[in-house]
């Protein structure tokens, strides 16, 4: 099941990249392509919860829980990812990325205290050295200026804010709520916040926008958010936060091999070798999988 639950995030989430390029390309402002995402799978999740008869009741302090999850995972952290691909290349977005791994082990252990296993080193530091050299290009192509800061400073921003999200799903589950219900609530929480931004900032809800981007929205917002997140989610209570998050690492691999079929990405000698160092990297985790036991943070007894 953990195999099955990481291979589907890791699909499902390194294919959004193209969908996410399209979407930007329709001219549609970043808060207002957040808001659409994230209702969209708010008003999917709460239908489909209420036909199954699976919606939770939640006490006020988890729907506060819900808010704060909902700037930092579905919300914010995007706005942040969407800015600073004007800045700097999708692929050292990637990268920077690939360091949810490392914020999901730090925060893991100051908010739960939760160990780390040894396992985790080696195969997290020769999936960080596959991505540095799988995108090396990108990274030497962009001279160190203000903008280059500004991208990757909004990027680790994104990502640290995609970190603590994670700790707020494992504190969720801790207590016993519903997945879909937390992650309903959450969307919604966060759509109206990119709502209220986007009615501040007089931005067009309704933009005239191709069949394209169209399809890339709903995508992102029925498999991007609703099946890959609560995938993800699933993961984190199953397997703890610091190794479900090394599926990030993988993120790139999936979307390089779509931009080589649809964009004609040129493969180099770098590239071979960061795959090479990837796969080593997955293959020590999925070796010691097995033996994975749930952490004591997500302990119910």
């Amino acid at each position: 099941m953990n195999a099955l639950l990481y291979v589907l995030v890791v699909v499902i989430w390194g294919t959004t990249w193209i969908a996410i390029t399209l979407q930007q390309q329709s001219g549609i402002s970043v808060n207002v392509a957040v808001f659409w995402r994230f209702f969209i799978s708010a008003m999917f999740l709460f239908a489909l919860i209420m036909l199954c008869r699976k919606k939770q009741k939640l006490a006020l302090n988890d729907h506060l829980f819900c808010m704060l999850q909902a700037c930092c995972i579905f919300g914010f952290n995007f706005v942040c990812f969407y800015y600073a691909v004007q800045y700097i290349s999708s692929g050292l977005e990637a990268v920077i990325f690939s360091m949810a791994v490392i914020f999901n082990t730090l925060n893991a252990k100051i908010f739960f205290k939760q160990q780390v296993s040894t396992y985790f080193y080696p195969a997290a530091l020769l999936g960080g050295l596959g991505i540095i050299a799988l995108f090396w290009h990108d990274v030497v192509g962009n001279s160190l200026n203000q903008y280059t800061l500004i991208g990757i400073g909004l990027c680790i921003l994104g990502t640290y804010g995609f970190s603590l999200g994670n700790m707020i799903s494992a504190r969720h589950q801790k207590k016993g709520l519903d997945i879909f219900t937390t992650n309903a609530y959450g969307m919604l929480y966060g759509s109206i916040l990119m709502a209220l931004i986007a009615v501040i900032k007089q931005d067009e809800f309704f933009p005239n926008m191709q069949f394209s981007a169209v399809s890339a929205l709903l995508y992102l917002a029925i498999f991007g958010s609703v099946i890959g997140f609560t995938a993800y989610f699933y993961l984190v209570g199953r397997i703890g936060a610091a190794k479900a998050a090394y599926s990030t690492l993988l993120f790139p691999l999936v979307a390089l091999v779509i931009s080589t079929f649809w964009e004609g990405y040129q493969w180099h000698i770098n590239a071979v070798i960061g795959v090479i160092l990837i796969l080593s990297g997955n293959a020590i985790f999925f070796i010691k999988l097995p033996n994975f036991r749930l952490p004591r943070m997500l302990n119910r007894s």
